[in-house]
C-alpha cells in the first residue's frame, strides 16, 4: 500500500498539536502532573506563539466561532490578520493593558430546552478574542487536569464519550449485579458553581500560577449583557457557551468522583488484600472486594459521571438510600450545590428503567441470567420524532435559502446522526420504527404530483458510504426529480457499547498509538515551514499552508516530488486574489517554485524555459494547465 492511499487513524486535536510542535509540551505537563509537581509559570506557555496559533487552529472550524459576541466580531475577522498580529493581540489583551486582563461582556441568549420548549437555559457567548484566550488556557490546563481526573468521568474529556459511560453503566448493572441506581440531578449546576471553591480546587490540582488564576477569575466574573440590553455581574457559575466551561465543570465535580471512590474502590480496606495480576497485566481486585464485602460494613458504590449528569450504583436498597442522603449532604456542604429532591431518586433496575444520556436501561431475566434491555428514552424519542417530522415537511415546502435537495440532505444527516448515537440501545430499531411510520406517512402524502407519489425505488447512484450503510434496505426511497435518497429511519442495527481502553491517553507516546498515527512526513521540514516568517499574509493562509503540507505528504501537487528545501515550497492561490480568490484551504495548493513560475509565466521564452527544466509528463502538464485556467491564463500546448 502506498503512503498516499494508506488509511491513518487520526484524532483531530492531536494532529493540530503535531502541526505546531506542542505535543512535547503537553506530554511534559501531563507527566509532571502525574508526579505531583506544582506549576508556577504556565502563562509563558499559554502565551507561547505556537500555543496561540494552535488555539486559532482548534476553534476556527467550530460552528460557534462564526457567532458574533458583543463586539460583533467572528473568527473570520481574526483570520484576516497576520500570525504576528494575532499573537501580539492576544499577549496585549492578557498582559499589556493597565489593569490586567478584562474580558468583554458576554452576550446572553436564552435558548429553549430541547425536551421542554416551555423552559429555557441561558447560553453565554463570549467575544471571539476572549474565546481564543480561553482556548489557549484550556490547551495548557487540560493535560495537567487529565493526570488528576477520575477514571469514572466521561464527559467533555479527550478520548472519552457517551458510549464509554453507557458501557460502564451496563457493566455495573449486568456483570456486577448492582441493581440499585441513584439518579442525581443538580439544580442549575453551571449557574451555581462557587467561584472561590473552584479556584481552590484548581490550586489543589497543582496549578499555582497566580497570574493564570487571576485571568480565570476575570473570565468567571465577566459581565453579562442580557437580551434586554441590561448588564449583570455574576458572582457564581460558569457560563454555558464558554470554551473553558466544560473543563472547569469537570474540575468542580472531580472532587465528588474521588470522594465516591474513597468510600469503596480506593478504600484502604479494599486495597489491603493482595490483588491478582492477570496474564494481560491488568489487576483483578476481586478477592479483596469480596473479603471487604463480607467482613466490613462499608457500602459498595460506584459512580459513572458525564459532566453534571451522574449515577451511583449500589448493591442493596438500604445502601442506596443512605448513599443518596450522604452524597446530597456532601454536595451541599463541600461544593455549595443543591440537589433536586423531586428528580433525585433510587431506581431498582431489575423492575424499572433508569434514564441516562438519552437512554432508558434495565436488566431482565433471560436464559437463567440477567441481561441488559435498553430503549431510547421517552422524552428523547418524542423530541427526535418531532424534529424529524418537521424536517420531512420541509422537503415538500423548502426554505428559500435551501431548496428541496438541500432540505433532503439535512433530513438524511439528522437520520444518520440519530443512528450513530442511539444504536447503543438494544431495541433501537423497534423505537425508531414508530418514528418511521409517522415520517413516511407525511412524505407519502406530501410528495405527490399528478402521476401519484414522488417516492421512487430508484434514484441517483449512492456513495460508497450510503451503499454500505443503507444500500441493502428494502425501505430505501428516492425523491423523483432530484433523485436524492430518503434514509430509512428504522433501518438501524444495535451496537454493543464498548468500554474505554485504559491504556489510551492523548498525552503519552504509548497512549497515542491506539488512537492516532504520527505524521509520516518530513517533520523537520514541517516545523521549518511552521516557523518561517511570512509577511502580508493572513493567519488563515499560514495555517492552511501547514495543512496542505501534511495533506500532500510533503510533496508537490503537480510533480509529486518531495520538498527538499524550504525555499522551493510555494503556496499557490488557485483563484488569484485579484480575481476574488481567498486564503481558504480549498483555494490553496503547495507546489515547487519552478512549477509556480511556469503557472504564472506569460512569455513564450519563459514558458519553454521552465517546461524543459521540469520535463513534465502529459498528466503533469494537464495539471499545470488546469491551474493556469483558474488563474485566467491560456493553456500551454
Amino acid at each position: 500500500m502506498t503512503m498516499g492511499k494508506q488509511k491513518l487513524l487520526c484524532e483531530e486535536n492531536l494532529r493540530h498539536a503535531e502541526y505546531y510542535g506542542m505535543l512535547g509540551t503537553f506530554d511534559s505537563l501531563y507527566a509532571q502532573s502525574k508526579e505531583g509537581r506544582e506549576f508556577i509559570d504556565l502563562m509563558s506557555l499559554m502565551l507561547k506563539r505556537e500555543n496561540i496559533l494552535l488555539a486559532y487552529r482548534n476553534i476556527k472550524a467550530n460552528t460557534g466561532s462564526k457567532t458574533a459576541g458583543t463586539d460583533k466580531l467572528t473568527i473570520g475577522d481574526i483570520g484576516k490578520l497576520s500570525p504576528d498580529e494575532v499573537v501580539q493581540k492576544v499577549r496585549y489583551i492578557v498582559q499589556g493593558t493597565e489593569h490586567g486582563y478584562r474580558p468583554k461582556p458576554v452576550r446572553r441568549k436564552d435558548i429553549p430546552k430541547p425536551y421542554d420548549p416551555t423552559k429555557t437555559r441561558p447560553l453565554g457567548i463570549p467575544c471571539i478574542w476572549d474565546r481564543l484566550i480561553q482556548q489557549c488556557i484550556r490547551q495548557i490546563m487540560e493535560p495537567i487536569c487529565e493526570a488528576k481526573f477520575s477514571e469514572y468521568s466521561y464527559g467533555f474529556r479527550p478520548n472519552r464519550s457517551a458510549e464509554h459511560a453507557i458501557a460502564a453503566m451496563e457493566k455495573h448493572m449486568q456483570l456486577s449485579k448492582l441493581h440499585y441506581v441513584i439518579e442525581f440531578d443538580i439544580k442549575g449546576f453551571f449557574d451555581n458553581v462557587n467561584h472561590s471553591k473552584l479556584i481552590r480546587q484548581i490550586w489543589a490540582l497543582g496549578i499555582h500560577d497566580k497570574q493564570l488564576l487571576f485571568v480565570l477569575r476575570r473570565i468567571l466574573s465577566a459581565p453579562i449583557r442580557l437580551e434586554n440590553g441590561q448588564m449583570a455581574w455574576p458572582t457564581k457559575g460558569t457560563p454555558q457557551g464558554g470554551i473553558i466551561s466544560p473543563l472547569l465543570a469537570n474540575i468542580v465535580l472531580n472532587e465528588l468522583d474521588h470522594w465516591i471512590e474513597s468510600q469503596w474502590v480506593d478504600n484502604p480496606a479494599v486495597n489491603h488484600y493482595r490483588p491478582y495480576v492477570c496474564k494481560s497485566g491488568s489487576v483483578n481486585r476481586g478477592n479483596g472486594i469480596r473479603m471487604v464485602r463480607e467482613t466490613t460494613r462499608l457500602k459498595e458504590m460506584y459512580i459513572v459521571r458525564y459532566a453534571d449528569d451522574f449515577r451511583i450504583f449500589c448493591r442493596t436498597k438500604t445502601d442506596a438510600e443512605k448513599t443518596k442522603i450522604a452524597v446530597t449532604q456532601w454536595l451541599s456542604e463541600r461544593l455549595k450545590l443543591e440537589v433536586s429532591e423531586e428528580k433525585t431518586k433510587v431506581v431498582n433496575v431489575s423492575r424499572h428503567y433508569s434514564d441516562f444520556l438519552g437512554f432508558k436501561i434495565k436488566v431482565v431475566p433471560k436464559g437463567g441470567k440477567q441481561v441488559i434491555r435498553s430503549h431510547v428514552a421517552d422524552k428523547n424519542l418524542a423530541h427526535k420524532s418531532m424534529k424529524l417530522t418537521e424536517q420531512a415537511k420541509r422537503i415538500k415546502s423548502p426554505r428559500p435559502q435551501y431548496g428541496e435537495a438541500r432540505e433532503n440532505q439535512l433530513y438524511n444527516s439528522m437520520v444518520e446522526g440519530m443512528h450513530n448515537y442511539y444504536r447503543l440501545a438494544t431495541h433501537v430499531s423497534q423505537d425508531f420504527n414508530r418514528i418511521n411510520r409517522a415520517v413516511m406517512t407525511i412524505l407519502t402524502n406530501r410528495l405527490k404530483n399528478q402521476k401519484g407519489s414522488r417516492l421512487a425505488k430508484t434514484g441517483r447512484k449512492l456513495t460508497n458510504h450510503e451503499k454500505e450503510r443503507y444500500g441493502k434496505s428494502d425501505c430505501l426511497r428516492y425523491v423523483a426529480g432530484s433523485g436524492e435518497p430518503i434514509y430509512p429511519v428504522s433501518y438501524v442495527q444495535h451496537k454493543v457499547p464498548i468500554g474505554r481502553m485504559s491504556k489510551l491517553c492523548c498525552y503519552t507516546a504509548d497512549g497515542r498509538r491506539g488512537i492516532h498515527d504520527c505524521l509520516r512526513i518530513n517533520m523537520y521540514m514541517l516545523h521549518l515551514l511552521m516557523l518561517q516568517p511570512i509577511y502580508d499574509k493572513s493567519v488563515e493562509y499560514y495555517d492552511n499552508r501547514i495543512s496542505h503540507f501534511s495533506a500532500q505528504w510533503g510533496k508537490c501537487a503537480v510533480t509529486g516530488k518531495s520538498f527538499e528545501t524550504l525555499s522551493e515550497i510555494h503556496c499557490h492561490h488557485i483563484v488569484p486574489k485579484e480575481h476574488g480568490g481567498t486564503d481558504k484551504y480549498d483555494n490553496l495548493v503547495l507546489i515547487t517554485s519552478n512549477v509556480h513560475r511556469l503557472i504564472h509565466a506569460k512569455t513564450h521564452e519563459t514558458i519553454e524555459k521552465y517546461r524543459v527544466m521540469l520535463n513534465l509528463s502529459n498528466s503533469q502538464l494537464a495539471a499545470v494547465n488546469a491551474l493556469r485556467n483558474k488563474a485566467f491564463l491560456p493553456a500551454i500546448n
